[in-house]
């Protein structure tokens, strides 16, 4: 039996978002892993003119494409493919899902005000081009449009209502110093979702980027075993 992986980055993001799992899913079996790039998204962003029907599409047709060369297919989401994760596996016959800081809540208001503030005090000292936290996200400050941002809402609100429809096995991982998914969301897609077989791992020291945090082979191992577990 043959099985493929389809793995969906976040907002505003990339294929490196996961790059670090699925490369220890590409050492560590035999699997077909795919990575495919949302319109609009990639190390370069461009995301004038694009929508969540267009993100939902690309997500759907790379599904419908690697389903064709396998017998069975995971989908591991991470963020806001997370919730694309989801909208699959309520459309489509998805052996098993993964979700990765799935931003089934929105960006942290209170860790946002202390970002920013922060933002401003360095501003305001004439120090920003050194400020760890700018130099991360000026490029999404820059090309990210607010149009781009509503969207990305409309998505999750247009998936929510399936949670409770999505009966397959699923993994959520969830670091509890993520500043732009609040930590509690993945306590509450655990009980939303109708899943009898479901596991919920909380990395203590994990961020937003929960493939790079510092535990990180340690979730990746008790996934690979939850998926191998046919």
């Amino acid at each position: 039996m043959t099985i493929g992986v389809l793995c969906i980055h976040g907002f505003s993001g990339g294929a490196y978002e996961v790059e670090p799992f699925t490369a220890y899913l590409r050492a560590n079996t035999d699997w077909l892993i795919e990575t495919p790039t949302l319109s609009g998204h990639g190390e370069e962003l461009k995301m004038k003119g694009f929508t969540a029907q267009h993100w939902l599409m690309d997500a759907e047709l790379a599904f419908r494409a690697l389903s064709k060369n396998v017998d069975e297919v995971i989908v591991v989401g991470f963020s806001m493919g997370g919730i694309i994760a989801l909208y699959l596996a309520k459309r489509y016959k998805v052996k098993k899902l993964v979700l990765l800081s799935a931003a089934a809540k929105y960006i942290s208001p209170k860790q946002l005000v202390k970002d920013f503030k922060m933002l401003a005090t360095e501003a305001y000292h004439r120090n920003l081009s050194n400020n760890e936290l700018f130099l991360r996200y000026r490029h999404k400050f820059n090309n990210v449009p607010l149009a781009a941002t509503i969207e990305f809402m409309k998505l999750v609100q247009r998936v929510a209502p399936y949670y409770q429809d999505i009966k397959i096995p699923v993994y959520i991982v969830q670091g509890k110093l993520d500043g732009i998914v609040p930590y509690h969301t993945a306590q509450y897609l655990f009980d939303q979702l109708a899943s009898t077989n479901k596991k919920l791992y909380f990395s203590n020291n994990g961020k937003h980027h929960i493939c790079y945090c510092e535990d990180c082979f340690d979730w990746f191992t008790k996934v690979l075993a939850f998926l191998k577990d046919m």
